[in-house]
């Protein structure tokens, strides 16, 4: 019956008649009979790309996922336990990145809420990304506004991410499998996606304009610094470079805005920027729009190249992993000569140890022209073979767990390996597979040399790590209290950098001013710590904490007494 009323509805709307709808999916409606020939009656499943199409959007969209990582991290946090996914896809509507509930992905993947489903209105009708590619606009389709009957359960909110020329990029979608009716029930589904959408433009602007002004904007004071809503870079002479979608509303005649001058549209020009800086409190910073009224404005100042790193062995791709702690710096070292060869590299690390970034860092370091990544858990041989097929060049290829490889494609790897001579494998593992758990001739064709990344627990350099991680997620004065500090570098951190960049997320948004307290940071995750002394050796936590006894007791959730008598009991003492 409710199939039948939804092809009836349609039909009158094919019509012209009136039925309610809102006229954005009434539009999509028709497009998707006159235009592309669909029929509403039928139950077509959600359309998947092929993993290798998959790999070329996600390739092709990496820049953007960068951006956006953070932001649907964070949005996703605060939908947890609400049953929502949130994919992002690029502009052509497939799915490159993914949130969602574990529990639920096979009903998930079955819905086309997953990797690589083709959201565009030609190939799945009304729908949330379809509908916003179309309209560049945040949309609801709610349940039956969707076309076809196989997606009338759902509810998708959908918000466009605009690049800083003003070109689409990608759309943000938040969808439930089942919801409330009434379409109002997903209000503050719109709400948190248009603004995810704007923080992962000024992300990117941001990312953009280092060695320019960047004009950022806001209606309020008091989310000036933090959470600005519109922002522009300029160049020396005050024309515009870029800009986030928001900031189009300064230019109202709706013509070009690229290259235009910022004093067209407001009272400021660029020998006014360094007087909107944050030497000034926000609410004397006042910005006049030429046709009245008034915002306020943080300028921010162009940054100067950063001085040549220390030593060559930092330069490139590798900078961005280097810190203070002595055994990354030998191991970024060795990486950084390794990278240069053909040799094959197995890296080893506790899950969220970076093994991936450094990877990527390798092959960028290297003169392989191709990158090619493959998550060894559940990888067939039918599936590798496809991968590695239309290879031509040289190329990496990185394969993710390589002590999850099965036996069958374990063989067909070994195979493909010896017969591309230009395929060089990187491999990364969190426990590190031997001669026999892997066939022999596979295992030495994987691991030329090994590089094995420390723990987090394990380096000296936390609380640089600290300060880099958290410059990267907040404005430029939020700071860590120092209890807060002590705490973050007193945890045993599990997760290890991963875990770290989550708790700085999690830090970042629930601090309601610029001083990041204990309060503000979520608990651990071991806390209900087991006996530390058994997890990893005291003479490794002591030399991470440069033999500080009251670093050391923090780090093992201990006092300084139990440090002081455990270090006696074992006989240890600081190097002299």
């Amino acid at each position: 019956m409710a199939d039948r009323h939804h092809v009836r509805e349609i039909e009158q709307v094919l019509d012209g008649t009136q039925t309610g709808r809102d006229g954005f999916v009434a539009a999509s409606w028709r497009r998707c009979v006159e235009l592309y020939g669909m029929d509403p009656s039928r139950n077509d499943p959600a359309h998947i790309v092929t993993e290798a199409e998959l790999r070329d959007h996600r390739k092709q969209a990496e820049w953007m996922i960068g951006a956006a990582r953070s932001s649907l991290q964070s949005l996703f946090r605060q939908v947890a336990g609400q049953n929502y996914v949130l994919l992002l896809t690029d502009a052509k509507g497939v799915c490159v990145d993914f949130f969602g509930d574990d529990l639920f992905v096979n009903e998930l993947r079955g819905a086309g809420l997953y990797l690589g489903s083709n959201w565009s209105e030609d190939l799945a009708g009304t729908c949330g990304v379809g509908a916003c590619i179309v309209t560049q606009e945040p949309v609801t389709v709610h349940q039956d506004d969707h076309f076809g009957n196989a997606h009338v359960s759902l509810s998708c909110t959908a918000a466009p991410i605009f690049d800083s020329l003003g070109g689409l990029a990608a759309v943000l979608d938040i969808s439930l499998l089942r919801s409330p009716t009434p379409k109002r029930s997903q209000n503050l589904a719109m709400s948190l996606v248009t603004n995810a959408a704007r923080r992962v433009e000024m992300a990117n602007l941001m990312a953009e304009g280092r060695r320019d002004w960047i004009l950022r904007l806001s209606d309020s004071p008091e989310f000036l610094d933090v959470d600005p809503e519109a922002a522009v870079r300029l160049d020396g002479s005050g024309r515009v470079l870029g800009y986030t979608r928001a900031a189009r509303r300064l230019f109202p005649d709706g013509g070009p805005i690229l290259g235009r001058r910022i004093d067209e549209v407001l009272g400021v020009t660029v020998d006014d920027l360094p007087d909107l800086m944050r030497d000034r409190p926000t609410e004397d910073r006042i910005v006049e729009m030429q046709g009245g009224g008034a915002l306020f404005g943080h300028a921010i100042a162009p940054q100067a190249p950063r001085a040549a790193l220390r030593s060559s062995r930092r330069d490139g791709p590798l900078a961005g992993l280097a810190g203070d702690d002595p055994v990354m710096e030998q191991l970024l070292a060795r990486a950084a000569k390794l990278a240069r060869t053909d040799v094959p590299l197995l890296i080893a690390g506790e899950t969220g140890t970076g093994k991936t970034k450094l990877a990527r860092a390798i092959h960028m370091a290297g003169t392989a022209s191709g990158f090619l990544a493959l998550d060894c858990a559940g990888l067939s041989a039918e599936v590798l073979r496809e991968a590695c097929a239309d290879i031509s060049g040289p190329t990496t290829l990185l394969l993710r767990r390589i002590e999850d490889l099965d036996a069958g494609t374990a063989a067909a790897l070994a195979a493909i390996l010896d017969s591309h001579e230009l395929l060089r494998p990187l491999s990364t593992t969190c426990a590190l597979p031997s001669d026999q758990s892997l066939p022999r001739p596979l295992f030495h064709r994987l691991a030329g040399a090994t590089l094995s990344l420390p723990p987090l627990r394990q380096r000296q350099d936390l609380g640089t790590l600290l300060d880099r991680l958290l410059r990267r997620r907040a404005p430029d004065d939020m700071r860590l209290s120092p209890s807060a500090r002590a705490a973050l570098l007193g945890r045993h951190w599990p997760g290890n950098l991963r875990e770290l960049e989550q708790v700085l997320d999690v830090a970042v948004a629930l601090c309601e001013g610029r001083v990041i307290d204990q309060p503000d940071l979520p608990q651990p995750v071991d806390a209900a710590r087991r006996d530390s002394e058994a997890d990893e050796p005291l003479e490794q936590v002591m030399e991470a904490c440069g033999w500080n006894m009251s670093c050391a007791a923090r780090r093992l959730g201990v006092n300084r007494s139990t440090v002081l008598r455990r270090l006696r009991r074992a006989g240890l003492q600081p190097p002299a």
